[in-house]
């Protein structure tokens, strides 16, 4: 026998445990550790989303199964939020499917739509699942540009002329993860008329869509004429309501695509717990001023960040939205890589983030800063960040260190 599953031998060590692994156990020790690292909203969810899902809850009748394709209520809600956002009409039944958060999504609608061997376009870097939830389906994947631009549709031109077989899928995500990169509906109408003309799905990743912080509104894909005939779009209550726990996202567009993702779910889910959509919806349809409130909760804090890190001598690009500023690597540490740098920040500053390498090999000249503490916390890192770039210690990580993440 092997020593792995075949399955399990194409997905590589995960970057991130290192750094939570050293986390972990400096916790263990009384160590303060100020984490910055994962995309996990902080806020509480906003009372009358809770207050629905404790009414719902205490009726028996939400306790039996549910549908794996959503609750037709659930489902006529994120429509009507397309219809008052993006201007866009979707056909409830046929063009909307709910997903257990958008990752699921994602990866089970790759399972669905992918042979062995087929050619995946994968912005790098990116967030994982969107490359290996393809790679675990069988596909192989052919890393593009992430930046919105004519870096991109280049590259996309090369992959079709050069890729064996040619590519059956591209992925997009705007406002990105890791990267906050922003694309406009130009952008869009550019990479549809693309993919249309070689016969190429989109599955585009939307889960940032209201995390923006100037008069660039994140747009939909959807809002470009013709894009339903090869994309779909996954978007997520996680951030938009600090609803993370409650893992509830959405598909909407193609239909061929939803179709095949609502019967690869009817296969291996009953839905979300009737409750928590019967609250989703109730996020949808109600007060829309505390995703406003996040917003500025979010813009808050990224100014405080920035202001700070750029005090200490570190030059960090200011972030249009997204949840994350991506940060490049300081010069003096640059040699370190961006796992090395981040268990340094961690050892001697307390602060942990995210390696970039984890999102890509592309990403390893950056980490990613989650904006998931409050802005006294926020401060207090910054001071951390301060006194360890003015320190001597560009050098590797003491050995004890090393001996810790194994």
């Amino acid at each position: 026998m092997t020593d792995e599953f075949h399955r399990i031998r194409r997905l590589p060590p995960y970057v991130f445990a290192e750094v939570n692994a050293a986390k972990a156990r400096a916790r263990a020790q009384g160590e303060d550790i100020i984490d910055l690292g994962m995309g996990n909203p902080d806020s509480a969810t906003p009372p009358h989303i809770v207050a629905k899902l404790v009414e719902a809850v205490q009726d028996p009748r939400t306790h039996r199964y549910s549908t794996s394709k959503g609750i037709p209520g659930l489902r006529r809600a994120l429509a009507g939020y397309y219809q008052r956002r993006f201007n866009v009409t979707l056909d409830p039944e046929h063009e909307v499917i709910a997903t257990l958060g958008s990752k699921e999504g994602l990866a089970n609608l790759a399972a669905a739509i992918t042979s062995p061997g087929d050619t995946i376009l994968v912005p790098n870097p990116s967030y994982p699942i969107h490359q290996f939830g393809f790679i675990i389906a069988g596909a192989a994947v052919r890393s593009i540009p992430a930046t919105p631009d004519e870096e991109m549709l280049r590259a996309l031109d090369r992959a079709v002329r050069h890729s064996v077989p040619k590519p059956t899928a591209l992925i997009v995500n705007f406002p990105s993860n890791p990267t906050a990169y922003l694309a406009d509906l130009d952008f869009y109408r550019e990479i549809v008329a693309f993919a249309r003309q070689h016969e190429i799905w989109i599955l585009s990743d939307l889960a940032y869509a209201e995390i923006y912080f100037g008069d660039r509104v994140p747009p939909s894909i959807l809002e470009v004429p013709g894009a339903r005939d090869i994309a779909v779009e996954f978007t997520s209550l996680s951030k938009t309501y600090s609803m993370p726990g409650w893992r509830m996202g959405f598909a909407a567009g193609n239909r061929r695509l939803i179709t095949a993702l609502a019967r690869m779910k009817s296969y291996l889910d009953y839905g979300a717990f009737t409750p928590i959509q019967v609250a989703a919806a109730a996020a949808l349809n109600g007060p829309q001023d505390c995703v406003a409130d996040m917003r500025a909760l979010y813009r808050e804090r990224r100014d405080v960040l920035i202001r700070g890190l750029t005090a200490a001598g570190w030059d960090v690009p200011s972030p249009d939205g997204s949840m994350f500023a991506w940060a490049p690597i300081p010069p003096r540490f640059a040699h370190l890589g961006s796992l090395e740098f981040s268990k340094q920040l961690l050892a001697r500053a307390r602060v942990a983030v995210a390696p970039g390498i984890g999102f890509g090999e592309h990403g390893d000249g950056h980490v990613r800063i989650a904006l998931v503490e409050n802005t006294h916390r926020l401060r207090q890192a910054l001071r951390n960040i301060r006194v360890f770039l003015q320190a001597d210690n560009a050098g590797p990580s003491e050995p004890k260190l090393v001996e810790t993440v194994r």
